[in-house]
């Protein structure tokens, strides 16, 4: 089909104008900036670098570790805890390393209960001067109040480690959740042992705490401290707790004279009950050696009872046999025995027809004549 000839024609568009070229300022330019951007990049990449390099730390042998990505814990349980070694995480504000102290033993010593002493004192190992006349000052020294009312110093040497980080963490109730505090977590376990120490003082004597019960009080502070511990949720486990009471030193003196009036009393009493066990052992031994006897004596009686009713017995079956036979050999015997040391004996039988015989004895007889001796 032909073009009307009324049809416009297409448009055209002017060729492409050749690049003018750059001057040598130009030039030079354009290559400093592209050195620039090439330094740029670099330092960019550098940065980078070091950025995530910063992400590398380690966790000492008694340590645990623990990372927070935006405030929360990595992993659950005790698979978030990281263990002694190089590790790595997202540099902060990213991550965060918080490293807890788990084996190393940490001290803590009460500081309520316990008269002023300075540290040089302390660990000199002396004691400031002390004036009977003068009373105790409350905002220096510290006491303890116990069940009757009276006064003492006491306090409290506490060895412990944190045994769980994750309760030291996020359960601690004195501290920033998702935060450790050291200082802030050594200052509730402080806390938390002047309260036991209170408490337990509270429901204690003072001769209970100082002489009787010296180690139900130490106990009854533990026990104590444990569950206030596990209220708290401070997360650690006791090593080793030591308490030390001391009258007022005020009062050390009558103190003194009571603990030797009791020392007194005890050995009175031990020295008491000591003759009393002595006399009681050997009345014990008496008694038993005279119930023994008789015993015995009951016993060899009863057998000398029954050899003598069995030998009864058999002379019994003898004279049912014979009784006239029986007789005289039972006269027969005891006249042996009866006269045994006599010199004449003469025994005179009755006669069969019952008659009584006639003897006669001649009683002062003559002695025996020597015989005569032989001539030689």
């Amino acid at each position: 089909m032909a073009e009307s000839p009324s049809s416009p024609a297409p448009p055209r568009f002017p060729e492409t104008a050749p690049p003018t070229p750059l001057d040598a300022g130009s030039q030079a330019l354009a290559e400093a900036l592209h050195s620039s951007f090439a330094i740029v990049r670099f330092l960019m990449v550098v940065l980078v670098v070091v950025f995530l390099a910063s992400g590398f730390f380690s966790v000492g042998p008694q340590e645990r570790g623990l990372i927070l990505r935006l405030g929360k814990p990595v992993g659950e349980g005790e698979a978030a805890l990281l263990g002694p070694g190089l590790h790595w995480s997202f540099p902060y504000p990213i991550d965060e390393v918080i490293r807890v102290p788990i084996t190393e033993i940490q001290t803590l010593r009460s500081t309520i209960g316990w008269y002023a002493v300075t540290p040089e004192q302390e660990a000199a190992g002396t004691e400031p001067p002390v004036d009977p006349r003068t009373p105790l000052i409350p905002g220096v020294d510290g006491y303890l109040l116990t069940a009757d009312g009276n006064i003492i110093h006491s306090r409290a040497v506490l060895r412990y480690r944190f045994e769980d980080p994750l309760r030291c963490i996020f359960g601690f109730s004195g501290g920033t959740p998702g935060r450790f505090d050291l200082a802030g977590v050594s200052n509730a376990v402080l806390n938390t042992l002047n309260q036991a120490l209170l408490h337990a003082a509270a429901r204690f004597t003072v001769d209970d705490i100082l002489t009787r019960n010296v180690l139900g009080f130490q106990e009854e502070v533990l026990r104590r401290f444990l569950a206030l511990a596990e209220e708290r949720n401070l997360g650690i486990a006791v090593e080793q707790l030591q308490v030390e009471s001391r009258p007022p030193r005020q009062l050390k003196q009558a103190f003194d004279q009571v603990v030797q009036a009791a020392l007194r009393r005890s050995q009175v009493l031990n020295e008491a009950l000591s003759y009393a066990n002595q006399t009681t052992n050997r009345a014990a031994s008496e008694a038993a050696a005279l119930v023994s006897r008789a015993q015995a004596e009951r016993t060899r009686y009863l057998e000398t009872l029954a050899a003598e009713a069995r030998r009864f017995e058999g002379l019994l079956a003898q004279f049912e046999r014979n009784p006239d036979l029986y007789m005289q050999q039972r006269v027969a015997e005891t006249m042996a025995r009866v006269l045994t040391n006599v010199q004449d004996k003469f025994f005179v039988p009755e006669r069969a027809d019952g008659r009584t015989r006639e003897l006669r004895l001649l009683l002062n007889r003559e002695p025996p004549r020597p015989s005569p001796q032989p001539s030689r």
